[in-house]
């Protein structure tokens, strides 16, 4: 049965089956997916193998990482074709080849900065480029800032503090910048996208989501935005319709186009369990990891875990009538 998920210019079918392993792999936790020039896809798991790469059909290409990565998170594939690889389990961020050989190395492999001190990096969790090749770090988990490099790893500025208000962050899970260099930080408990200046000067936020995960966005100039949000969690709203476990597709300025995904989260095929990292290719093919090893025991206590249970997808866009086939 063809599942369709989306609505208008943004309908897409699944591609069940998608992303075929060697014999005896699995990927467990999907955290990241990142997409080069050629269109192959860097999977970025919590596996035995942390970087699986295919090609745009989905057949395996190599692996890579092994014995490098503690608990894999974020994933930034740069203009030059190199990939930043933010592993929040070691602290650190690596700048590497699509090969593994790494070139650049920020924090310090197992050293946590103290909880809440906003020296990096305490479980960071993201990293973007600015058009000026500046790196973008969140750092998340044990921190809640923003840290500003230079292209040669050197610290140029952070800012951020634990807080709900305007360039306050409650999680500070992902960061993404777009050609003008507008700063876009998921700030995920807080259940909102926060946009500031290269310098991290507080412009504008955008609400009406739950749980923003994973960002990633289209176009050079006013791109589009497609974010990965989370399912409910609390106990006031658990396995609530509607709120999460869903891809939101908005405008530049926050305007809402579509929302990917059943109204509940589940395992069908046209649910989510939990979105945690996604990356969209240059035909508008949506890939979407999910950390769904982590959450099954949440909405499934007691409960073994399937061992088919599904941590990556892809989603291959249909081109509505009268709209172009480009997203930004």
């Amino acid at each position: 049965m063809t599942v369709i998920l989306g609505s208008g210019a943004y309908t897409y079918q699944l591609e069940e089956g998608w992303g075929r392993l060697p014999d005896g792999w699995s990927l467990r936790d999907v955290a990241a997916v990142g997409i080069d020039q050629q269109d192959r896809v860097y999977v970025y798991n919590r596996g035995p193998h942390p970087m699986i790469v295919f090609d745009r059909e989905g057949n395996f290409l190599k692996s890579w990482g092994e014995g490098l990565f503690k608990s894999a998170h974020g994933v930034h594939v740069a203009p030059d074709d190199t990939i930043y690889c933010t592993d929040e389990g070691d602290h650190t961020v690596r700048q590497c080849t699509l090969d593994g050989k790494v070139l650049l190395e920020i924090g310090i492999p197992g050293n946590a900065s103290p909880f809440m001190s906003g020296s990096p990096f305490n479980r960071c969790t993201h990293t973007a480029l600015s058009p000026k090749s500046e790196i973008y770090v969140s750092d998340g988990y044990g921190n809640a800032r923003v840290h500003k490099y230079a292209p040669d790893g050197k610290l140029l500025k952070s800012w951020g503090e634990p807080g709900t208000d305007p360039g306050q962050f409650n999680i500070s899970h992902n960061v993404c910048c777009d050609a003008d260099g507008w700063v876009y930080v998921a700030d995920r408990e807080n259940h909102r996208i926060q946009i500031f200046d290269g310098e991290g000067r507080y412009e504008t936020q955008w609400n009406n989501l739950h749980r923003p995960n994973g960002l990633f966005m289209v176009g050079t100039h006013k791109p589009t935005c497609y974010i990965a949000e989370g399912g409910t969690l609390l106990a006031a709203s658990f396995r609530t319709p509607n709120i999460g476990a869903r891809v939101s597709i908005m405008t530049h300025e926050g305007h809402l186009l579509a929302r990917v995904g059943h109204r509940c989260v589940g395992t069908d095929p046209d649910q989510f369990m939990a979105p945690h990292g996604l990356a969209v290719d240059s035909h508008g093919d949506i890939y979407v990891g999910e950390v769904s090893y982590t959450v099954w025991p949440r909405y499934n206590p007691g409960a073994p875990i399937p061992s088919t249970l599904r941590s990556l997808r892809k989603l291959k866009r249909v081109v509505a009538p009268n709209h172009a086939s480009s997203s930004g």
